[in-house]
């Protein structure tokens, strides 16, 4: 199988084909790949789909239901397309609470880089969450990573219904417990 024949397996427009890629091939995009390949095309057209990305409001299913949506890495890491979820309607606060807890935002945003340019150029930043059980301040802390990605600026380069848009990985618990640092990944998609 070709090279040509991996992206057009892991991209499609529009229709979920099954993924067919050889033995040892995993879906583990970098942080710039998830922007470049991934988050831009969809807040482009927001009729792209890639194949091993689903698509979840993430507000409506507990980090431990999302397994069973996942089109692809069913056991350590799930991708979503989504769309934030404001507090108010005309506010700018995030909801991230779910019926049985919260996603918290937990340290600095990352900036993501693109590569192989002659002057760094952020494209994206990745916001990393943790999940709590129960309500703020006093939900009991989890072992539930989320990675949130966006874009940088999408408001000035993107068309301005692009700045609710995210794509996100999720990782499963068990996973995160016997791993390093467990990650979920938002990324923007059109609205």
């Amino acid at each position: 199988m070709g090279d040509q024949q991996i992206q057009e397996g892991i991209r499609s427009r529009g229709n979920d084909v099954g993924l067919e890629l050889p033995p040892g091939f995993r879906f583990h995009p970098s942080d710039e790949e998830i922007i470049t390949f991934y988050l831009i095309p969809k807040v482009l057209d927001s009729n792209f789909a890639a194949v091993a990305i689903g698509e979840a409001n993430l507000n409506k299913y507990e980090p431990w239901e999302l397994q069973g949506m996942a089109k692809m890495g069913k056991e350590k890491e799930w991708y979503f397309y989504c769309l934030k979820d404001h507090k108010y309607q005309k506010g700018r606060r995030i909801n991230r609470a779910t019926d049985a807890g919260f996603w918290k935002a937990t340290g600095k945003d990352k900036e993501i880089y693109q590569a192989g340019a002659m002057m760094p150029t952020i494209i994206g930043m990745k916001k990393t969450l943790v999940f709590y059980k129960g309500r703020a301040p006093k939900g009991e802390k989890t072992d539930w990573v989320m990675h949130e990605f966006r874009l940088e600026g999408s408001g000035k380069i993107y068309p301005t219904t692009s700045s609710n848009s995210i794509i996100t990985k999720v990782l499963s618990e068990t996973w995160i417990c016997t791993s390093y640092i467990s990650t979920c990944f938002r990324s923007l998609s059109a609205h």
